[in-house]
């Protein structure tokens, strides 16, 4: 099933290393893949079906999916929409033994990070699960910065994020004061507290902020 590669000495994993998890019924194919991640240092844990997958519940770590396209029950195709319903958003990398291009259109579309026909070479193999676990990897950073920035914004007073709503969308303290009804020095107490609270370092690092919670005029506040 996978070619072209010699296994180096595996190395000790931690509890904070990615995992690869791998989906398909034929255990030949689950122990080939476990040897080879395992060859490079990548945990990995197996299962006989999507069923079996849902029952584990995986460490909170980067990560991805192996996912055969032809499992039983519940064809693979059909597991990453499920996946996608259930809001779990973890890179999946099809294998098969049967694909066609119709197959391949719709996988990536669903955004499948490759789809790799057997038999294909370990390196392959190996550069679709580093390319899919760095997606992971920027995905959760993503959300973490998302997390963080939505605590800060959490502790605003409903008058401080009128303010860095009006402020992060171009107007001058004078301007905010006037569309608001208050002094201009009491906009820039609010101010100094907005930056406090959301620990930004200059005016073009709390747009950014606003940016990413997606602050604008017209919401008058972050979207969820």
């Amino acid at each position: 099933m996978v070619t072209g590669r010699a296994a180096s000495p595996p190395t000790q994993a931690n509890a904070e290393d990615p995992i690869v998890f791998v989906i398909d019924d034929d255990a030949s194919v689950r122990d080939a893949l476990s040897n080879l991640f395992r060859s490079v240092g990548l945990r990995t844990v197996t299962f006989g079906s999507a069923h079996e997958f849902l029952q584990h519940k995986p460490a909170d770590v980067p990560s991805c999916l192996i996912l055969d396209i032809r499992l039983p029950r519940l064809s693979g195709l059909d597991f990453q929409a499920e996946l996608a319903k259930a809001g779990i958003h973890i890179p999946i990398i099809f294998m098969t033994g049967h694909g066609d291009i119709p197959m391949t259109v719709r996988a990536m579309k669903a955004g499948a990070v490759d789809f790799l026909t057997k038999p294909f070479r370990d390196q392959d193999m190996l550069d679709a699960v580093t390319t899919a676990i760095d997606r992971d990897r920027s995905r959760r950073d993503e959300a973490k910065v998302l997390a963080n920035l939505r605590g800060a914004f959490a502790t605003l007073t409903p008058r401080e994020r009128q303010v860095m709503t009006l402020v992060t969308a171009g107007l001058m303290n004078k301007q905010v004061a006037a569309e608001i009804g208050v002094a201009e020095i009491t906009v820039k107490i609010h101010r100094g507290q907005i930056m406090r609270k959301m620990a930004a370092k200059s005016l073009p690092d709390l747009v950014r902020m606003a940016e990413i919670l997606g602050i604008g005029r017209a919401s008058g506040g972050a979207q969820t």
